[in-house]
């Protein structure tokens, strides 16, 4: 069993700090705490990882406080958005979010440093110590889940989602995506995540604070997360515009699902792709169904891309999504980013709908509000 205050003097022993400051992510960690031990059906090994990875989000926490009261400048640091990419998993997001961080002008969350977003005490320039830890991270997760770069290709020096950041509020896909806990992705569709986003603008400035090199850049973000909480994002971040990816459901869901199984067997000696397939067909048809109203009172705010033109032409569909956001485009470094990601791709990502209990005609039916609008 998982106990929520155990977790947090677990965070305060690991690091000497007692301070939370706000604590009102207590909710979401209690919701997701019961749906761990409810619904998740960890394994012996996957329990004492998820002890060690929430402890370890809650220090994190406790010493972004400290870090907030020994440097109140970081306050100020100027925070500027110009684009947070989502749309459904596996719709060409990764892509295009990897060839905009390549443009001079914009810069992303990367890997490494969402795992270890904070410096080391002692730590020298250059971030060495977290960098080294974020590479043996890397090749441990491929360690434990061998098929994986088959179906996401891992950089650990490279752009990543900023969704990982958002771990820390406990107000994360993250979570719904590692473990079977469908009360947990119940909640957080109706939640009110504004303290949440609130805090991933802390966390940018924390690492724009760190990096004098990123000053005078905007930052180009990526989750799918995004999808759950659009007019929250907007509000947040006023100068941000959302670029949709779109794909076909009939892919991507199963694609997703696919995905997630080969995750949660980290976790879990139980995992049930039927009822992951399930689960997730149903929460993003709800999730585009309530995104739609967003997208209908700011359209001016909103970019589209399909995986079909991103895939014949990304560097065409990068500078135009680019002109979209008043940045210029370098054809240069996006061919090379191009070039490279060609060379680093593994296998092939084999799946069928029915691997995951469903159909092509049932997702056809179940989207069709999406993909008449999009496809």
């Amino acid at each position: 069993m998982i106990r929520t205050g155990e977790l947090l003097d677990a965070a305060r022993t690991r690091t000497g700090l007692t301070d939370y400051g706000d604590e009102w992510f207590t909710e979401p960690l209690t919701v997701l705490v019961e749906a761990l031990d409810t619904e998740a059906r960890l394994s012996e090994a996957g329990l004492a990882l998820t002890r060690r990875r929430l402890a370890a989000l809650l220090a994190d926490r406790l010493r972004l406080r400290a870090l907030q009261k020994q440097h109140p400048e970081i306050a100020d640091t100027e925070v500027a958005v110009a684009a947070e990419i989502c749309g459904l998993p596996r719709t060409g997001s990764t892509m295009l979010h990897r060839l905009l961080a390549a443009s001079p002008g914009l810069t992303s969350t990367l890997s490494w440093e969402t795992s270890y977003p904070l410096p080391f005490p002692g730590e020298g320039p250059g971030a060495a110590e977290r960098k080294a830890r974020a590479r043996e991270r890397a090749k441990l997760f491929l360690d434990m889940s061998p098929d994986f770069a088959d179906i996401h290709t891992i950089e650990w020096d490279g752009p990543e989602e900023d969704v990982i950041l958002l771990d820390r509020t406990f107000v994360s896909m993250s979570f719904d995506s590692f473990y079977a806990i469908p009360s947990y992705g119940t909640w957080l569709r109706e939640a009110d995540q504004t303290p949440a986003y609130r805090e991933l603008r802390e966390w940018l400035q924390v690492l724009r604070w760190q990096d004098p090199a990123r000053q005078g850049t905007s930052w180009v973000l990526k989750s799918p997360h995004h999808l759950t909480a659009a007019g929250t994002v907007l509000d947040t971040f006023p100068g941000c515009k959302i670029v949709m990816t779109h794909r076909s459901p009939v892919s991507a869901v199963p694609s997703y699902a696919s995905m997630v199984c080969s995750i949660g067997r980290q976790y879990s000696d139980d995992v049930d792709p039927v009822a992951l397939g399930r689960y997730w067909s149903e929460r993003f048809a709800g999730t585009l169904r309530a995104f739609a109203g967003v997208r209908r009172q700011r359209p001016e705010r909103f970019v589209d891309v399909r995986y079909d033109e991103m895939v014949a032409d990304p560097v065409g569909q990068a500078c135009r999504v680019l002109g979209e956001l008043g940045v210029p485009a370098d054809e240069a470094a996006l061919k090379s980013y191009l070039d490279r990601n060609r060379r680093q791709r593994h296998g092939s990502h084999a799946y069928t709908p029915a691997d995951f209990g469903l159909s092509a005609a049932r997702l056809e039916r179940d989207f069709a509000f999406y993909t008449e609008e999009y496809l």
